[in-house]
């Protein structure tokens, strides 16, 4: 009878040790994993993703997401509605075009909300406005957000392509096109160029929305299946990308630098570059129908004007309706 009594008591305690193992398991098994794929290789506008990572806010939130570089916005839109990635972080203003030819993805969250497409000139060229580029050579690559835009801009200097040349590179070939100064400027955007050109060729940027270009610039993306069945889990990664905003917004620049080179310690990026980047991406934050909304929310005004000006550029068909591109639903 001691001896059954002895086993009893020994099975009741590893029984109280295995349960005690178990509760410590749950927060792992609890993981929701996420992939989010970036526009691009290491830049400013990842600074939110990479900060949120290494400080274990996602963690926090029950989520374990895997951040993916990029091979351009157009080829995340892509991989995001062939189901490969479950998010993408790229351009917002790709989705009509996406979506009119057959895409299923909508914007979840924008936070460069104000049109940062720009054209870099000479620091101290006479270049101020399209009409300036006549006789002038341009240079972008075939899948830029540029690419719908060119002849609509050139319009509204009394341009066409027979008085200024747009020369199409390869993206790799892009910058070493421009600072070999083979082209008199380069199509990009401001936040992701002005601080790369500043060592080799100092440039001032020529903004798109002079020309009156509105285009939604980055924010997050994901298909309408996605959206439908994962509401929580995407809530949650929003959520934590807004408080990291608000976190580099507030002054702390330098955690979102240490962030990313932590997280890509192989790219050899330069620091320097990455803090102005990261500044000018939230330079493009707001415009004047998000005043006093939060980092993320975006306005049928400011998408309403995009669709007007693509519909103008022969990118988009007529007919269209704002609120099939975004959804505010992920925004607190």
């Amino acid at each position: 009878m001691e001896r059954t009594t002895h086993w009893a008591r020994a099975l009741r305690t590893a029984g109280i040790g295995l349960a005690a193992l178990a509760v410590c398991a749950l927060p792992a098994l609890a993981q929701e994993k996420l992939t989010v794929r970036l526009d691009f290789s290491p830049w400013g506008v990842q600074a939110a993703m990479h900060l949120a990572k290494e400080k274990g806010w996602f963690k926090d939130e029950g989520l374990d997401v895997d951040i993916q570089d990029g091979r351009g916005s157009g080829n995340t839109l892509q991989l995001v509605n062939a189901g490969q990635v479950d998010i993408g972080q790229i351009q917002l203003g790709l989705l009509p075009q996406a979506r009119e030819n057959g895409a299923q993805v909508k914007g979840i969250a924008g936070w460069g909300r104000r049109t940062d497409l720009a054209v870099l000139v000479d620091k101290d060229s006479s270049v101020n406005k399209v009409s300036d580029f006549a006789g002038k050579t341009l240079v972008v690559f075939a899948a830029s957000p540029w690419a719908p835009y060119i002849d609509y801009w050139l319009k509204q200097g009394g341009l066409d392509r027979t008085r200024t040349t747009i020369t199409f590179v390869d993206p790799a070939a892009l910058w070493g096109t421009y600072t070999a100064r083979r082209a008199d400027g380069l199509m990009s955007t401001e936040p992701s160029a002005i601080p790369v050109a500043a060592a080799t060729r100092p440039s001032k940027a020529i903004l798109a929305e002079d020309a009156g270009i509105a285009y939604p610039s980055y924010g997050l993306v994901a298909t309408e299946k996605t959206i439908a069945t994962r509401k929580e889990a995407l809530a949650k990664l929003v959520a934590v990308q807004a408080k990291a905003w608000a976190y580099l917004r507030d002054g702390k620049i330098e955690d979102g630098v240490d962030a990313i080179v932590k997280q890509r310690p192989d790219a050899k990026l330069d620091r320097t570059v990455l803090a102005e980047q990261i500044r000018l991406t939230i330079a493009f934050f707001d415009t004047p129908a998000t005043k006093g909304k939060p980092l993320g929310w975006q306005a049928e005004e400011d998408w309403n004007a995009a669709l007007k000006g693509l519909e103008a550029a022969g990118a988009v068909k007529p007919g269209w309706k704002a609120s099939d591109y975004y959804t505010n639903d992920f925004i607190k």
